[in-house]
């Protein structure tokens, strides 16, 4: 009974109390600093309640005397009227292109133009704290209005010094932190107590997770002394780092493997596929002098050629982005040659209404750019409608070419699948033209870049993809 005793005054509970007690301490500190906001607001409050009553039964005592349209001399009189009855404040009167003030010598900056928007938008009464030169105000302002009639566009603003009030919770503060400085300095001498034995096995705990997290997996805690709960925990981490570090040899084994095979397969399928390729193409040129029949398997075994040397392809380069062995070429490009390249390679210019502006340089991979905005307005002429739109814009830091269409537009349970891998948004259409890879490439070449591609449907009908990517300018180059 007396060891059960001793382990438990000695082990993790005792140090909880411990942390427990800093707790109600600091929760009586934070108490105390919300009692002196408390306070100093309502110091505030009781300061900006008396100058608003002041200055509104100022203003209309004294407006009921004013002829309007007032000029300077009456606009001053009137400004100074009203000064009379509150104390130090300093009021400024203004209306249309004309400013009176009862002191000439006043800041006017005080008034910012926010409170003046406020008083002449909203039209009643508005204040606002300022600090200038290092000195708290507060500056309240109304519109003059009279009875049954339309504002009169005058506007009448007082200022007032809040020196005093910030004084008195001053004095509060310091009284406060004079009484919590004992409690404060006990509550250090705990807190040093208690890290010498809880803090260092768990420092010693996260410098072994943050070595595994910078890859380091051999790493270990030190052999752990004690029964206690941390103990326990120091013993379960060297465990389980152990079983990781064993998994992840595995896994990176079974990587290499994959990555072999990937390579093996993709050279040995080059080969005939070449060779495919070659005999299709000239069956195909010789498709009409066969027979109907021929002529039609012939174009088929064409087309399917084709179609299998694009998706071997797409797979290849599909497999470097996943094994990070895909890397930017990076080059100064002009990006409307480089796109308007992309649209004649492809037979596409007559197709495709571009908007690129002259001037865009811009330090990217050409090959990668192309490729991706290839296969965004390919996809745009396959299942859209035209016109097909091709438009570049840079601005600030980045560069944005959106391609859209005047197609039905995507179903909402579509978009959030458009770029998947092999995703048709018709589950009962099991072939199509393209590979199916498209705009997953198109994603993943975008990102490569630092950048990123949205789809959505416009209001008028038609798809729109944005892509967006750093805009890396070349040497020399200003702002678009």
């Amino acid at each position: 009974m007396r060891l059960g005793g001793w382990r438990a005054w000695g082990g993790l509970r005792a140090r909880l109390v411990v942390a427990f007690v800093l707790v109600a301490l600091v929760s009586a500190v934070t108490a105390t600093g919300l009692a002196y906001r408390e306070s100093r607001t309502a110091v505030l409050d009781r300061k900006q309640d008396a100058v608003r009553s002041d200055f509104r039964g100022r203003v209309e005592q004294v407006a009921a005397d004013l002829s309007m349209p007032p000029d300077e001399v009456s606009l001053t009189r009137f400004a100074v009227s009203v000064a009379e009855g509150l104390g130090d404040a300093v009021v400024v009167a203004e209306y249309r292109s004309l400013t009176a003030s009862s002191d000439a010598s006043a800041d006017r900056t005080r008034i910012s133009r926010s409170l003046r928007d406020a008083v002449r938008d909203r039209n009643r009464m508005s204040l606002q704290r300022v600090e200038r030169h290092g000195s708290p105000y507060l500056v309240v302002g109304t519109p003059v209005t009279f009875a049954s009639g339309p504002p009169s566009g005058l506007d009448v603003f007082a200022i007032t010094s809040l020196r005093a009030e910030e004084d008195d919770t001053a004095a509060i503060l310091d009284s406060v932190r004079d009484g919590l400085l004992p409690v404060v300095l006990l509550a250090a001498v705990l807190a040093l107590l208690a890290a010498r034995t809880v803090l260092r096995p768990v420092r010693d705990l996260g410098h072994a997770t943050r070595r595994h997290a910078a890859g380091d997996l051999t790493s270990r805690v030190a052999a752990p002394s004690g029964r206690d709960e941390l103990a326990d925990l120091a013993r379960d981490f060297n465990r389980t780092a152990e079983a990781l570090e064993k998994s992840v040899a595995e896994l990176r084994e079974q990587e290499a493997r994959a990555r072999r095979f990937v390579a093996d397969v993709s050279h040995e399928l080059r080969t005939p596929l070449a060779a495919m390729t070659m005999v299709a193409t000239v069956l195909d040129e010789d498709a009409g002098q066969l027979p109907p029949d021929a002529a039609r398997a012939a174009r088929t075994v064409s087309a399917e050629t084709a179609r299998l040397a694009r998706l071997v392809d797409d797979l290849m380069e599909m497999s470097r982005f996943d094994s990070g062995a895909a890397r930017l070429n990076l080059g100064e490009v002009d990006l409307a040659e480089t796109l308007r390249g992309t649209l004649a390679l492809r037979g596409w210019t007559s197709r495709v209404h571009a908007q690129l502006p002259c001037g865009v340089r811009a330090v990217v991979d050409a090959r990668r750019v192309d490729v991706a905005v290839a296969n965004l307005v390919g996809n745009a002429l396959r299942h859209g409608a035209p016109p097909v739109s091709l438009k570049v814009v840079a601005a600030g830091e980045r560069v944005t070419v959106e391609v859209a269409d005047r197609g039905p537009g995507l179903p909402p349970e579509v978009l959030p699948h458009v770029f998947d891998r092999f995703y048709k948004a018709d589950s009962a259409r099991a072939r199509s033209e393209g590979s199916g890879l498209g705009t997953a490439i198109a994603l993943e070449n975008a990102r490569l870049h630092g950048g990123s591609i949205d789809v959505a449907n416009r209001a008028g009908g038609g798809a729109v993809f944005t892509l967006r990517m750093p805009w890396r300018r070349g040497r020399g180059e200003g702002d678009a």
